[in-house]
């Protein structure tokens, strides 16, 4: 099965599956698959990272974030009063950092591919040349981003010239499908190096911006170990720095255990308070000690101490809302002698590969690659321009995430693997920036605590908090008026959020074995099996 942010990527990877493919064959198909169908977060110009859970049980997690430009510095966003410049980090060519796609999937497939590189960048070249039908919310968007792209872009593609898209109308990307061609036929040189080289730097001149081609050549991906750990009945495995969803997942569902949510009852005035006030204090710690580990001593065994992640809850009351002003990183013990989009794939064997890919922001920086035809990322807002000053999604960071030449930023990207007795279980992950680690916590929640099926728990209201800006956003009726006024009571402030927040793709391995897919409503996400 493979559960994706668009129907045809997810019948791409399927196709690669019936075709005798493993998890990782329908991983790299479905990457550049999400390049063409689904651009805003789908893309080969941006990056992500991938969860391998293979049969026999082994582990793996492949860091392909993108990373600062080698003439990247630590102010670059700062006016001469040390202010930070507005839409500087967000929109247009120095926004971007240097992509990692690419090499991510040359890498994933020289160590556990199975099936021919160029069969699984084909169907995206497929669907690139010969175009594919818009759906009506692609459409919305390409028509909300409309201006931006006009804005920002030296070179204008064709397509964005058309004044209005709808349902059904056929988008093609023809430069792109030629950079694929070049991916295909050359591998990682294919983009790193050569013409697509040539043409990215050539772009970044005209905008000002700072990759160049020394930059693309000495980027590389990065095999890391998983963040691991064992609540209760279940194993979790996730990502570790530089992202922050494994650690901060880990330390949620620690804390829920020590609490009889089941019988608080789902999203209840007591479940979701204490929900709340355990997600202000685990972004407290995300802000002050997560960053790119390779910079920065991230202090792990310290974070994942099951004694200290409970000393965290000090100063909970069941009885009101903490202020975010009174709570403080922790201090964890040190160690004895890591827009978007998100796919779940398990394969005819039990391998299971979670992935979750992004350029940060819808459409990243809103500049096309003139010639190459692909969007480039806007990563470079998930540093911290300014110790405390918040990014796009309101997160605050301090140094372990300040801005450096070759740095990786921190992520909130938590793509997710559970065991149940020694065996799979679930396959999980989500888009939507700072929320994406309240949305994974809250489905993984929602099927093992309260008994929801996968697209029950995926489907199912959600609320967030991220302790800086001190309210709860709320989907529109996930709480109800009883818990939105409980909540109230006890001081909590509460902001609506029309639209959905995050977006997921879940797999649920059932008792007997099947499996039984989680495609997010909220989108135009689909499951494809057989």
């Amino acid at each position: 099965m493979v559960v994706s942010a668009h129907p045809l990527a997810s019948q791409v990877g399927a196709e690669i599956l019936s075709r005798g493919g493993n998890a990782i064959d329908a991983a790299i198909a479905v990457q550049f698959a999400l390049a063409v169908v689904y651009p805003d977060a789908g893309n080969i110009g941006g990056g992500g990272f991938l969860v391998l859970r293979q049969k026999d049980g082994s582990v793996d997690a492949l860091d392909y974030r993108e990373k600062a430009p080698a003439a990247a510095h630590r102010d670059m966003y700062l006016d001469q009063e040390k202010n930070v410049i507005e839409d500087l980090s967000v929109k247009g060519h120095l926004a971007a950092g240097v992509p990692g796609t690419v090499d991510g999937m040359v890498k994933a497939h020289e160590k556990y591919g199975s099936m021919p590189w160029r069969d699984l960048v084909q169907p995206a070249i497929v669907l690139a040349a010969k175009g594919f039908p818009l759906t009506k919310k692609e459409a919305k968007k390409l028509n909300q981003q409309r201006a931006d792209f006009l804005k920002y872009n030296t070179q204008r593609p064709s397509f964005i010239l058309q004044h209005r898209w709808h349902e059904g109308d056929s988008l093609y990307f023809k430069d792109l499908a030629r950079t694929l061609e070049l991916i295909r036929d050359k591998g990682r040189a294919g983009f790193y190096e050569g013409p697509t080289a040539n043409l990215l730097e050539a772009e970044m001149k005209r905008g000002k911006g700072l990759i160049t081609k020394a930059d693309l050549a000495a980027y590389q991906s990065v095999w890391r170990t998983p963040i691991s750990g064992q609540v209760g009945k279940y194993r979790i495995i996730s990502m570790p720095p530089p992202s922050s969803g494994g650690i901060a997942l880990i330390q949620l569902l620690t804390i829920a255990q020590d609490y009889p949510l089941p019988a608080w009852g789902w999203n209840s005035v007591k479940s979701a308070h204490l929900m709340i006030e355990a997600e202000r204090r685990v972004y407290a710690d995300r802000a002050k000690h997560l960053g790119d580990p390779d910079f920065y001593k991230v202090p792990v065994a310290g974070l994942l101490d099951t004694a200290y992640i409970r000393r965290r809850m000090y100063g909970y009351s069941p009885g009101e809302a903490t202020d975010s002003d009174d709570v403080y990183p922790g201090i964890p013990a040190p160690p004895e002698s890591p827009h978007t989009t998100h796919y779940s794939i398990v394969d005819t064997q039990g391998n299971a590969v979670s992935v979750t890919t992004t350029l940060n922001s819808s459409f990243g920086c809103k500049v096309f690659v003139a010639g190459a035809g692909f969007l480039l990322n806007n990563e470079m807002d998930d540093f911290s321009a300014k110790p405390g000053y918040p990014n796009t999604y309101g997160l605050v960071g301090e140094e372990a995430n300040a801005i450096a030449p070759g740095k990786r930023m921190l992520s909130s990207m938590t793509p997710t693997i559970l065991e149940k007795d020694g065996k799979l279980y679930m396959v999980i992950g989500a888009m939507g920036g700072s929320t994406i680690i309240t949305t994974v916590y809250q489905i993984i929640q929602n099927v093992t605590r309260f008994g929801f099926t996968m697209q029950g728990a995926v489907s199912a209201g959600r609320f967030h908090h991220q302790w800086l800006p001190d309210w709860v956003l709320a989907e529109w009726g996930a709480l109800g008026p009883g818990t939105g006024v409980g909540l109230w009571v006890k001081g909590h402030k509460i902001a609506p959020k029309y639209g959905g927040i995050g977006r997921a793709a879940g797999i649920l391995v059932l008792p007997d074995g099947r499996l039984e897919g989680g495609a997010d409503p909220r989108g135009d996400d689909a499951a494809a099996g057989f």
